[in-house]
């Protein structure tokens, strides 16, 4: 897509971690045009997905003081669609009339969300980097207290009860039947007219930070990364995958950066305002150099996906917003609030998949970068 130098940068468990929270939410999580651009994903009509989206930024502006409110008893939290409300998990019944004070639903959960993390992460270590290839992932779910280990659809075997068995010993595991496509990344060959190019690869742009722009890691390669006209563009300074999925290019040769995420001419262009992560069950949308603009909505968080040959990456976030070879590193946005860069997934945009993405506050905090803000 040939777009203006300057804007290169893609004009386009469980516990909720405490930076920037919610910190001036104060109008529905979209921009113009956003959610007319959201409806066909959603099936919904303007009304419908305009009130989606008034309920959700409610939802979102009431989770840190329910999460303080909770205290040692918080067992994770997620927007439930059809009662248009937050609701809050609670290991315990002493909290639960304080917390339901800030406006929230509570449940009652089998784990804190302390407790579930830990058993994540140790089902993490136990399972080492001999994955068999039917397991594509798992993540701590706060509903039922288990990691919940997700296998291809006919393609449990031995092999993945043994898995099974191993991570078990971690605490309670639950075994889910998925979609039979495996999980693999979304970088591409080269084709003219996109983004940004490192080697042979094609990959998306994600979020402008001071400096340069934060990607995926397995895009990342040593040399020059040249923009969408060819010209050089930047070198990566960091990549990191398998484990995580993030990189960072530090640009140069005359480009810039500015805070917008590319709505491709099917929604406005977005402004990055800042990076508040939202709840499992929220709205997100994805702009990628191949796909555009696609919407869904999150559905897990801090889970481990296995993309194969022992390349596994831990935490990442869930959500059902289709993406295919190419879109890697491209923007996942909340509104005008940054929430990640897609790291891979599986299915395409014509019959739908799922996609993961590595949370931008992550790459962040690991290379000591600060996001470019409108």
């Amino acid at each position: 897509m040939k777009v203006l130098l300057a804007s290169v940068l893609v004009v386009s468990a469980v516990a909720v971690p405490g930076q920037a929270v919610a910190s001036g939410i104060d109008k529905p999580l979209t921009v113009a045009g956003q959610a007319a651009a959201m409806q066909k994903d959603f099936g919904l009509t303007e009304q419908q997905m305009n009130a989606r989206l008034k309920s959700e930024t409610d939802a979102a502006k009431l989770l840190p003081a329910a999460q303080k409110a909770a205290g040692a008893e918080f067992g994770g939290a997620w927007y439930d669609a059809g009662t248009q409300k937050l609701v809050v998990g609670l290991a315990g019944s002493s909290r639960a009339n304080a917390v339901r004070a800030t406006g929230v639903a509570t449940v009652a959960v089998p784990k804190s969300a302390a407790v579930l993390d830990k058993q994540k992460a140790a089902v993490d270590k136990l399972a080492g980097k001999a994955v068999p290839a039917a397991v594509s992932g798992w993540s701590a779910d706060p509903k039922t207290g288990s990691v919940v280990v997700n296998v291809q659809a006919g393609k449990r075997s031995q092999a993945v009860d043994a898995f099974v068995a191993k991570v078990a010993k971690a605490g309670t595991v639950t075994v889910r039947e998925v979609a039979a496509q495996a999980p693999q990344t979304f970088a591409a060959g080269t084709v003219g007219g996109d983004p940004y190019y490192v080697s042979n690869i094609r990959c998306s742009i994600g979020f402008s930070v001071y400096g340069g722009y934060v990607t995926a890691g397995h895009c990342g390669r040593s040399g020059i990364v040249r923009g969408w006209d060819g010209s050089n563009q930047g070198e990566f300074r960091g990549w990191s995958f398998p484990g995580n999925d993030y990189a960072w290019v530090q640009t140069g040769y005359g480009w810039w950066t500015v805070p917008v995420v590319l709505g491709w001419g099917q929604t406005s262009d977005s402004l990055v305002r800042g990076s508040w992560e939202a709840p499992v069950g929220s709205s997100v949308c994805r702009s990628g150099s191949t796909t555009h603009w696609h919407c869904g909505a999150v559905l897990a968080k801090n889970e481990t996906v296995n993309y194969g040959n022992g390349q596994l990456f831990y935490g990442a976030t869930k959500t059902s917003v289709c993406a295919e070879g190419g879109d890697s590193g491209g923007s996942f946005i909340t509104g005008d609030q940054a929430q990640g860069v897609t790291s891979g997934g599986w299915g395409n945009c014509s019959s739908g998949g799922e996609t993961w993405f590595q949370p931008v506050n992550e790459i962040l905090q690991a290379y000591g970068l600060t996001l470019h803000t409108a």
